[in-house]
Parts: C-alpha cells; sequence; structure tokens
C-alpha cells in the first residue's frame, strides 16, 4: 500500500510518501511546498493545488492521508488553512484517490502510542518507524509522514472501520 500523507496549510504544505507492506514502512518521497506571502492567495491556492496533483501523479497512492482541521484563535488562518484543504482535498478526488481524515490526537496516539506525546516525541517516533538518519525537514514534512504512518497503521484496525462508517455517513470525502 502506497500512502500519501498531507500537513495541510497555504504557507507549507507538508506531504510524505510511504509504502507500507508486511509491516514495513519505507519512505518514498517526501518535503514541503511553499508558498509566497508576497503573492495573491487564490495564486497560492493554484500552486498548491498543481503541486499536490504532481505528486499524486508521480506517486500514486493507493490513498491520501490528511491532518484535520481544528479550531484555533486565529480566523483568518483557520479559514486559509480550510481554503489549502480543500484544494488538496479536490486534487485527490479527482485522482480518484480515496481520502482519509486524522485528528492530531489519532495520529500522536497511533504513531507513539500516547495521545498527549509532543511534537518532539511524534517526530522521532517517525524517523524511527521509517529507519531514517535524520529528521525530515520541515516539521510540516515530519508531520505529514507521521499522517501517512497513522493511515498505515490504523487501515485495518477498529479504528479504521469507525472512520469508514463515518465516512458511510458523509463526514468525510470518500
Amino acid at each position: 500500500m502506497i500512502i500519501l500523507g498531507i500537513d495541510p496549510g497555504y504557507a507549507i504544505v507538508g506531504y510524505g510518501a510511504i509504502s507500507f507492506k508486511n509491516n514495513i514502512y519505507k519512505p518514498l518521497y517526501f518535503g514541503a511546498i511553499t508558498t509566497n506571502s508576497g503573492v495573491e492567495f487564490p495564486i497560492r491556492l493554484e500552486q498548491i493545488y498543481r503541486e499536490i496533483d504532481f505528486i499524486i501523479k508521480k506517486v500514486k497512492p493507493d490513498a491520501v492521508s490528511i491532518e484535520k482541521l481544528y479550531f484555533n484563535n486565529n480566523q483568518k488562518t483557520v479559514i486559509h488553512v480550510s481554503e489549502a484543504r480543500g484544494v488538496i482535498i479536490l486534487a485527490a478526488k479527482l485522482n480518484n484517490i480515496p481520502i482519509y481524515e486524522y485528528t492530531p490526537l489519532q495520529v500522536k496516539t497511533i504513531v507513539t502510542g500516547y495521545g498527549q506525546a509532543h511534537k518532539p516525541q511524534v517526530m522521532e517516533m517517525t524517523r524511527r518507524l521509517l529507519r531514517l538518519k535524520e529528521l525530515p525537514k520541515p516539521d510540516d514534512t515530519a508531520d505529514a509522514l507521521a499522517i501517512a504512518i497513522c493511515h498505515a497503521q490504523s487501515s485495518g484496525t477498529n479504528l479504521k472501520r469507525g472512520i469508514m462508517d463515518l465516512n458511510a455517513k458523509g463526514n468525510s470525502y470518500l
């Protein structure tokens, strides 16, 4: 199974493609899409869409896993990140790739075994699981790889079946 994990944003979008076979993770392709703050926002969204579409066509994932947006105090930031998520989801949907969403709590729990884990713990466990020599940079890239690992681990579990039940009720984008 090839999974493309995405940590959505509009200044930086982390992405990480992994393969998961026989309980072994293999990093395939990862990095970050960065957009320039001096550029009009619709152009930034177009850049995100085009680069995600390119990545999807390059890695041919079986699934896209993306972090669910949680409320932030800055409404402008939440709206912009939501719009970026929208173009990311659109790119996956137009490429007929199933989309799965995970909360930060789900990612932390599945990757580290502890839902209250701190970011450095998640990053280090991601590095270890993928057998990387160094932590992926920027942090958004490590987060995207953790989101991909989360999907790989939950894809055959009760969590996955629960997510599938939610998806069937219209709470996701399958």
